[in-house]
């Protein structure tokens, strides 16, 4: 028998708030988290407008020393994790002693360490790079970091496939506990790409929306007619995934059962699903088996929802083709609408909403979706503007990244 894997903690920074109950709080209200870039000046740019992390402190979560030497991307980490090991009821002694490991999901890395370093080279010669640049711009120091601030001794890896990262970080995690490699695992993802070169490199593969700087809360519209591309988010989100027997001798809280995951490559194109939705709802078919659940039994459905041309008339197939007609019946939102796209945070921060979901129940809303796109066939029930109250027992959430990366996770309610 596979052993039993639960979540125990929760911690988040994301463009709704610097923890996971302000940013319940905003998924609830139907909040927008965009608004006009102020992390550079963005005045000669196209694109003016992103989800940033608002008023962000490492305190008191990291030494202010500590920090100094970290990228955004990795005190986003390391903040996250702090919270979701104290939400747990663990603190530095006992989690470094139990049977425990990491892993991080991560796209780019230190973006804005890359972006200064190669200017102070370029400027001023290989011998004026600053002597941190590397271990500042590397994307496993996420995991690194975290594993030297709670003395956690087991394996400590970063995953990195794109906006699917978290998502398959979350999943490896949960094929590590079921094993009985590590008894808890410290999982999730983060990022931090809203910086010049960033927002100028997505916006040249014209993936971004252009057209709603006087109007930022509505330019992430997934699944409307009138979206022209995703919000570039930031962001990290951290599970504590653990043994439920384990949790149960400690007397932990559990938040919900980490039931399955599944994943799949569409093997197509560099930037773009594959528009007949095979290799998502492969991803999907897998992680539903995994979980042992039928499809008729999800009751909502977190959705990649981008709110590109591309990704979401995909994505619905995909969705039709792994639930049949039980797609017509469930619930799909995208909480991106909200959160913009937070790259390799993406996933964990949709998980914890999945797990926020069937604790509060709640189905969460998909903001700014006041034309669905039925002439490319956007016509199931994405939960529009305003979300619902109602019991739900199975959610699962889906991440597609570049390169065809598709990981899909399960989440259920507990029951002893």
């Amino acid at each position: 028998m596979k052993r039993r894997v639960v979540v125990t903690g929760l911690g988040a920074v994301t463009p709704l708030g610097n923890t996971v109950d302000e940013t319940w709080v905003g998924i609830r209200a139907g909040k927008s988290g965009v608004g006009p870039i102020t992390l550079f000046d963005a005045s000669d740019y196209k694109v003016k407008i992103a989800a940033e992390v608002k008023n962000f402190e490492t305190a008191p979560w990291l030494d202010r020393k500590e920090a100094r030497k970290m990228a955004r991307f990795c005190q986003f980490a390391n903040v996250a994790a702090a919270q979701a090991i104290a939400d747990a009821g663990f603190d530095k002694e006992s989690i470094s002693k139990a049977n425990s490991g990491i892993i991080i999901g991560n796209g780019i890395g230190g973006f804005e360490v890359i972006e200064a370093s190669m200017k102070k080279y370029f400027e001023s010669g290989n011998d004026r790079i600053p002597p941190l640049s590397i271990p500042m711009l590397i994307s496993n120091e996420g995991a690194g970091n975290i594993s030297m601030l709670f003395g956690i001794k087991g394996v400590s890896w970063t995953l990195a496939t794109a906006c699917a990262s978290s998502s398959d970080s979350l999943g490896l995690a949960l094929d590590l506990v079921r094993s009985g490699r590590m008894d808890v695992c410290v999982a999730g993802g983060t990022e931090a790409a809203i910086t010049g070169f960033g927002i100028g490199s997505f916006n040249v593969l014209q993936t971004l929306a252009t057209s709603f700087t006087d109007n930022p809360e509505k330019a992430s519209r997934p699944f409307d007619k009138d979206r022209e591309g995703f919000i570039m988010g930031e962001g990290a989100g951290i599970l504590i995934l653990e043994e439920l027997e384990h949790a149960k001798a400690r007397g932990a809280k559990i938040y919900a059962e980490f039931a399955g995951y599944g994943g799949s490559s569409d093997a197509y194109h560099i930037t773009s699903p594959n528009p007949d939705g095979s290799g998502g709802a492969l991803a999907i078919t897998r992680a539903l088996e995994d979980a042992g659940v039928t499809p008729e039994e999800v009751q909502y459905y977190n959705a990649h929802g981008t709110s590109t041309p591309v990704n979401d008339p995909a994505e619905t197939l995909m969705i039709k083709k792994a639930f049949g007609d039980h797609a017509y019946k469930m619930k799909v939102s995208s909480t991106k609408s909200m959160t913009g796209h937070c790259v390799g945070a993406a996933g964990a921060i949709e998980a914890i909403i999945c797990v926020k979901a069937i604790n509060d129940g709640f189905y969460p809303p998909t903001i700014n979706l006041d034309n669905p796109d039925l002439e490319h066939g956007c016509d199931l029930d994405y939960v529009p503007n305003k979300g619902i109250e109602g019991d739900l027992e199975v959610t699962a959430s889906g991440s597609l990244g570049f390169g065809g990366h598709n990981g899909v996770v399960v989440m259920r309610k507990y029951r002893a």
